[in-house]
């Protein structure tokens, strides 16, 4: 099992979601999140008044697959959630140990189902 985590362009999500469900992903989480990386941050308005800040929303997913279809998943992410601009994120793949249920309580895939 993997868990494949993207931070990206939160106007990216929906093509992203979209693309993922078409390749039979079942369920992901999404977060607001903040950060910076090359970028470094921009300028923002709030009342009136302009500054600067280091860290720009982004949106966070995360998704637990199997391992044979990890690879799939990052190159739908790739492909739909690229603009060939900066600040377009990045995509970690981790190793999953365990997965349980809360309700129910299996082991890994059934954990998924």
């Amino acid at each position: 099992m993997k868990i494949v985590e993207a931070i990206m362009q939160p106007f990216k999500l929906n093509d992203v979601t979209e693309a993922l469900m078409r390749i039979g992903v079942e369920g992901m989480t999404v977060t607001e999140v903040k950060g910076f990386g090359h970028q470094k941050g921009g300028q923002e308005r709030y009342n009136g008044n302009v500054f600067t800040s280091i860290f720009l929303p982004k949106v966070k997913i995360e998704v637990v697959v199997e391992d044979s279809l990890a690879h799939n998943v990052v190159d739908t992410i790739t492909r739909c959630a690229k603009t060939d601009g900066a600040g377009d994120g990045r995509i970690f793949v981790l190793d999953l140990v365990a997965a349980m249920r809360i309700k129910t309580g299996p082991m890994c895939e059934p954990a998924l189902a």
